[in-house]
């Protein structure tokens, strides 16, 4: 996917379950900036291009922005907000990206990278794709928390789970999720002064031992349709409460994924969408510079 302020930025729009996505490939030569040389420079997404990209008015509008690079493996997925603040870990965006590489290779399965650490991806058949989203985090210094304390019940109203999946991850279990007020109880959690680094907030209601319905505040962003790592760190919290076992159905608001708490790490299997490709035209890129 070449590109010049002359020519536009090529970029795909992606989404699973509603979870929505712009993905760079810049595993070829982009240009954003011709270096003075004349030699074309991998693109530098800075705070600022990533919140134009991502404004639903004024830009094409992303939960989460993915910039694909070549790495040690397949590919090096690196992944920001869109708030422009940047995260290790993006499961839907992950799976989305490896189903397009599955497609673009012929391959059936992946080792990418990310700043999560090494994430294997496979296809899983009639369409959908499975992610190893690695061990869960489940220390308090990993997650991370600002002091020591039990990770299973935090000293919150509702006494959430802390969990680790890559990012911070706060979950509360209730009796009726729809009755939850997510737009103004999401940011007060999300800036909870327990979580340095902000957290994504989970709400989730169970079902049956192994169904669990969910919404999600994500950090950085809001409310979402749907959320991977989500899903994966409320698996995790539902299975150490003893609330399910660690196969579960989880039902958001976008769709149904598949969470499986394993030996090797955190499985999400789910379907993926791939909507269209454009270019951001060089009169929008000019104004960002």
């Amino acid at each position: 996917m070449y590109s010049d302020l002359t020519n536009g930025l090529p970029f795909m729009k992606m989404h699973g379950l509603g979870n929505d996505f712009v993905v760079l490939d810049a595993r070829e030569k982009v240009v954003l900036n011709a270096r003075t040389d004349g030699t074309p420079a991998l693109p530098k997404v800075t705070p600022a291009l990533a919140q134009a990209i991502g404004h639903r008015q004024f830009g094409v509008g992303f939960d989460q922005l993915a910039v694909i690079t070549n790495g040690a493996a397949d590919a090096h997925l690196t992944f920001f907000n869109s708030d422009g603040s940047t995260s290790a870990a993006c499961g839907n965006a992950t799976r989305c990206i490896a189903r397009f590489l599955m497609e673009e290779t012929g391959k059936t399965q992946l080792h990418l990278t990310t700043d999560r650490g090494d994430l294997a991806a496979r296809d899983a058949g009639n369409g959908l794709t499975s992610v190893n989203m690695g061990h869960p985090q489940l220390d308090w210094d990993e997650i991370p928390l600002a002091r020591q304390m039990d990770t299973l019940e935090l000293p919150i109203d509702g006494a959430p789970t802390a969990t680790g999946m890559g990012n911070p991850h706060c979950t509360f279990f209730v009796d009726d999720v729809d009755a939850i007020d997510l737009v103004g109880f999401g940011p007060g959690i999300e800036h909870h002064a327990l979580y340095p680094e902000r957290t994504n907030v989970q709400i989730a209601q169970i079902i049956g031992p192994d169904h669990i319905r969910m919404r999600v505040w994500e950090r950085g962003v809001g409310i979402t349709l749907a959320s991977g790592s989500s899903s994966c760190a409320t698996a995790v919290a539902a299975a150490r409460r003893g609330l399910t076992g660690r196969a579960v159905r989880i039902d958001l608001d976008g769709g149904t994924l598949h969470i499986d708490w394993r030996e090797d790490g955190v499985w999400m299997t789910g379907p993926s969408a791939h909507v269209f490709s454009g270019v951001l035209t060089p009169s929008f890129l000019e104004s960002l510079t």
